[in-house]
């Protein structure tokens, strides 16, 4: 049997609060993050999404712009904008980077509409691989 969570007892609730704490606090700390390395972050999610040939595009800058937009709208948004920008792709992964899902969601849904972009190839998970790599490389 499961054991049962009781708001009564002090220790699981300070426990419970504190994992809470942590959690937001990194979410936060790498959203402030991408503020300072935003154009190296669209720069290389951009060439690694055509390298694997997850986007074909005919303008490679204009993914990049429209990837460095999608990066600074993250950084001015709050939090329910980034919570609501993320629903449709939040269960891709068990344990997600808040900023990989929010590029993610953008490129599936947003960045497939824009004129320069062709196709946009690969499964959500290929597409929040390519793009994690890279986040967590430079936002480590």
């Amino acid at each position: 049997m499961s054991k049962r969570f009781r708001p009564s007892n002090r220790g699981e609730a300070k426990l419970i609060s504190k994992i809470e704490s942590s959690k937001e606090y990194e979410r936060r700390r790498a959203i402030n993050l991408v503020g300072d390395r935003m154009e190296t972050l669209s720069n290389v999610i951009s060439m690694k999404l055509v390298e694997n040939d997850l986007v074909e595009t005919s303008n490679k800058n204009s993914l990049q712009e429209q990837l460095g937009y999608c990066l600074e709208k993250l950084i001015h948004s709050e939090d329910f904008d980034i919570d609501y920008q993320i629903a449709p792709v939040r269960h891709i992964v068990s344990n997600p980077h808040v900023v990989s899902l929010y590029v993610t969601a953008f490129v599936i849904e947003q960045l497939i509409k824009h004129k320069d972009i062709i196709d946009i190839y690969g499964s959500d998970e290929e597409i929040y691989t390519c793009i994690n790599r890279q986040v967590t490389k430079y936002l480590a």
